[in-house]
């Protein structure tokens, strides 16, 4: 017999007022053996079926057995209304919780408590906040879960100056080296990108948990700090804490920033061993991070490899193929993912136009455009703009590009004008270059690149007069531009170059290795191409600068370096040159050796003579 059917038949037994209308009970089955001695009161019987309908969220049977406690006059007691409260919150019926809650004759710090938690579970942070403050002024007690609830509250809503009202008051009555008062502090500073203090908060507490590890190594994550993130996560190895999928996540994310191929690679041996391996949020992040790395074959086969799947994971999954520009695989992703049941969202749409963006596909862009609002009903986010304006510009319709701006319901960010900056740079248009570069001055006034990359368009068409007005500009505003770096894993440790890098241990042999490897490429035509060079200076000068570029210092070490039969992978901060992308070329064609190139835009793979992006980036 159903437990619940068992209750009221015991019910019904052993109280004097039967329990009526239970047949609008419809909580579902339950495997909790229930046994209550005949001699319990009915209202016993009563909060434990509280407690049940808030664990099963049944509103209907919790309104039914609050008539039952209204019938037996026993709304006034204050435990029997705790669970009331936590009933209707668990049910997402707050409005009824805070009703049961003011008509409370006398109320305890768990009433206060509930309630609180109650709001900041639906955002309701600044109720929650004024709900404290009555708290206090009315002489009530409170615990360290109060203070937390709305510390946590103010981290999702990044209100700075509550959460440090709120940590000045901690101080005020002795409570901030409390467990969790200090995990909720330092995860409201990490949110809010206050990443020191969050720091200083957790090395001073006395005492700290898996909960606290897991805030800050997120913390580290989200501000970029991926480094710091990974010595943590080693750390917090070394304190024989158990490993739980929060780690595990923020962990791989870490290693995915830092395209740390190695250490993500281990981690996920320790997710394995550790029981994670098939949680689907922790396979997201390992599809993530394998694609970040550039092994989009390791992350196809981490996705294949999930039983069950969610929209996070097919979302993961499509971002990566985009990354890679293999576009036919995200669009056949996106089908296979809506034959399978699932619904896109605006993340599946961002990356699927991404996708399209990278391979010049405008038709197919404007088709998951309409798509995205037609058929799934998702109204585009500035996100979804930046991706069209992205594609169209790409595609050379730059005109477009900038009536797609100029039609907008929403204000154009830096993203969206650098973009149109960067698609006038790739097909030569002077005319909305400047426009572009006119709202990136405005909004980014600090960002030397756009100057750069101006003044690289007018030296494309060679306009030398305005090359030397923006780099005048650009020394007088004292903006540093951002120098290229090209960086290689070898044997866990990485090594980094710059153009005409001097300071590497092995810079002789490196030269020369380029040297022999130019004359050999020679032979295969390879010129150095001195267009991709801007500077008003000599062509020999051009020559030489072209010639030391950090991707192919990075690419003759890996030469001389790496096994034969593993691909050589570089990373890159700035978008690889039209000179050293047919470098990468034939360099793969003359030493068969696979080539993967990760720049600011995207993964180039080169092999056999040819690039992936189909000469197209």
């Amino acid at each position: 017999m159903n437990p619940l059917k068992r209750f009221q038949k015991l019910y019904n037994s052993t109280s004097s007022i039967p329990f009526t209308n239970f047949s609008v009970l419809s909580l579902p089955n339950s495997n909790f053996n229930f046994d209550v001695n005949a001699d319990s009161t009915h209202v016993s019987n009563l909060q434990y079926l509280l407690q049940l309908c808030a664990k099963t969220n049944s509103s209907m049977a919790g309104r039914t057995c609050h008539a039952q406690i209204i019938r037996v006059g026993f709304q006034t007691d204050i435990l029997t209304s705790n669970m009331l409260i936590n009933m209707y919150s668990k049910c997402s019926l707050v409005n009824d919780a805070r009703k049961v809650f003011d008509e409370m004759p006398l109320k305890s710090v768990v009433s206060w408590n509930t309630m609180i938690g109650a709001l900041t579970k639906i955002s309701e942070e600044q109720e929650a906040l004024m709900l404290f403050i009555q708290m206090l002024r009315e002489g009530t007690l409170f615990n360290e879960f109060t203070i937390s609830s709305v510390l946590c509250e103010c981290a999702f809503k990044c209100a700075i100056l509550e959460c440090m009202q709120l940590h000045a008051f901690s101080i005020k009555v002795s409570v901030d080296s409390n467990c969790f008062v200090g995990t909720a502090l330092l995860h409201v500073y990490a949110k809010c990108c206050l990443i020191k203090d969050a720091s200083r908060m957790f090395k001073s507490m006395p005492e700290t948990n898996a909960v606290t590890w897991s805030s800050m190594l997120a913390g580290y994550v989200q501000n970029g700090l991926h480094e710091e993130a990974l010595l943590l996560f080693r750390d917090y190895q070394l304190m024989g804490f158990e490993q739980d999928v929060f780690m595990i996540s923020s962990a791989v994310s870490a290693c995915g920033g830092l395209a740390n191929l190695i250490e993500g690679k281990q981690v996920h041996a320790v997710s394995c061993k550790s029981g994670f391996g098939s949680n689907v949020y922790v396979s997201s992040s390992f599809i993530d991070m394998y694609a970040k790395c550039g092994c989009i074959r390791e992350a196809y086969f981490v996705f294949q490899g999930v039983e069950v799947r969610s929209v996070v994971l097919w979302n993961a999954m499509i971002s990566g193929f985009a990354r890679h520009a293999c576009a036919l695989e995200a669009m056949i992703l996106f089908e296979k993912m809506q034959q399978s049941g699932f619904v896109p969202d605006d993340v599946t749409y961002v990356s699927v136009l991404n996708a399209c963006s990278h391979m010049g596909l405008h038709e197919q862009g404007h088709k998951y455009f309409d798509l995205m609002v037609r058929q799934h009903n998702l109204q585009p986010s500035v996100l979804h703009y930046s991706c069209m304006v992205d594609i169209l510009g790409r595609a050379g319709l730059v005109h477009k590009a900038y009536e797609l701006i100029e039609r907008m319901p929403f204000k154009a960010t830096s993203s969206i004008w650098g973009s149109l900056l960067a698609s006038c740079r790739n097909h030569g248009n002077i005319e909305f270059a400047e426009i572009a570069a006119k709202h990136l001055f405005e909004v980014e006034p600090d960002n030397a690149g756009n100057h750069i990359l101006l003044a690289n368009i007018y030296a494309a068409n060679e306009k030398w007069e305005e090359v030397a007005k923006v780099r005048k500009l650009l020394r007088e505003s004292e903006l540093k531009k951002e120098r290229g770096t090209s960086w290689i894993e070898i044997k866990n440790k990485i090594h980094s170059f710059t153009v005409g890098e001097r300071n590497h241990p092995q810079i002789k042999e490196i030269y020369a290795k380029l040297d022999d490897l130019m004359e050999e490429l020679e032979k295969l035509n390879y010129k150095v191409d001195t267009n991709n060079d801007l500077h008003d200076v000599e062509e020999s000068k051009k020559q030489m600068l072209l010639r030391h570029h950090s991707e192919k210092l990075a690419i003759t070490f890996g030469l001389m370096c790496l096994p034969s039969d593993i691909p050589i992978r570089i990373m890159k901060n700035l978008r690889i040159c039209g000179d050293c992308h047919n470098f990468m070329k034939l360099a793969s064609q003359f030493t068969s050796r696979e080539i993967i190139v990760r720049d600011t835009n995207r993964f180039h793979h080169f092999k056999c003579g040819l690039c992936s992006c189909g000469d197209f980036w």
